[in-house]
């Protein structure tokens, strides 16, 4: 439907304590960690990130409340609707309808503004409070974003918690942060290394995995190449297997 998807989450907390992981040691020479450390705060990772792309946006903090969270995501949401094409108009009707059609089968639909501009994204979030304060959510009405909430128990629902955990594996593995400064560091320069060479993230649950060998049962393969079609083709009985079929159909 030619929408943005992007999907929000928070990495963290993290403290200031050794991280385990794997180094480049020699075998016999492994690298050691030390084993006391100081409490001095923890810190999280704010993280936009677009799948199709392989985008992410991100911001590190000391504390994330609605107050810090929800300032920095208008910020970056309306950088990135900046950047979208324009967005369809379509009558009110049909426009409304297309609003309520993310809505179908949710047991706690949300209730959507009396007017609403041409819908231009789709943003996962968790399934938290915080985000479903009435202010922001008219916020991204507003501006043509949906809000879907992963259910509970299904935060794997969120491929952002994916990429995060590959960012925080990347900047944290085998390093031993002193200050929460430090760790936003070692996080945000990550995140800038990633998108110079973003990867592409897609869905790859049972459905689509169901669909998938759906598809191929749909197809036949051709005389080893990589030719396929869609239907049978009927098959050449040579002159022996037709001589074989009579006897068996006479007896």
């Amino acid at each position: 439907m030619n929408l943005a998807v992007w999907t929000q989450d928070e990495a963290g907390p993290f403290q200031t304590i050794p991280m385990p992981g794997q180094s480049w040691q020699q075998d016999g020479s492994a690298k050691h960690q030390e084993h006391e450390y100081i409490r001095n705060g923890t810190a999280k990772l704010l993280t936009l990130f677009c799948p199709s792309s392989g985008e992410v946006r991100a911001k590190g903090v000391t504390t994330c409340p609605n107050t810090v969270l929800h300032p920095w995501l208008k910020l970056e949401l309306t950088k990135v609707l900046a950047g979208l094409p324009l967005a369809t108009n379509l009558e009110p009707k049909a426009n409304r309808e297309l609003w309520h059609s993310w809505q179908e089968g949710l047991q706690l639909p949300i209730t959507l503004s009396a007017e609403l501009p041409p819908l231009r994204m789709l943003l996962v979030l968790d399934n938290l409070t915080g985000h479903k304060t009435p202010a922001f959510v008219l916020w991204l009405f507003a501006n043509g974003i949906m809000p879907l909430y992963t259910p509970l128990s299904g935060s794997w629902l969120n491929m952002c918690e994916s990429v995060q955990r590959i960012i925080k594996r990347r900047a944290l593995e085998c390093q031993h942060p002193q200050t929460t400064e430090e760790i936003i560091r070692l996080l945000e320069t990550t995140v800038i290394g990633w998108n110079r060479d973003p990867t592409v993230f897609e869905w790859g649950g049972k459905r689509a995995a169901r669909r998938e060998r759906s598809r191929q049962r749909r197809r036949h393969l051709l005389g080893g190449s990589g030719a396929v079609v869609r239907r049978t083709m009927r098959k050449h009985r040579t002159l022996s297997e037709q001589w074989l079929s009579n006897c068996q159909t006479t007896h």
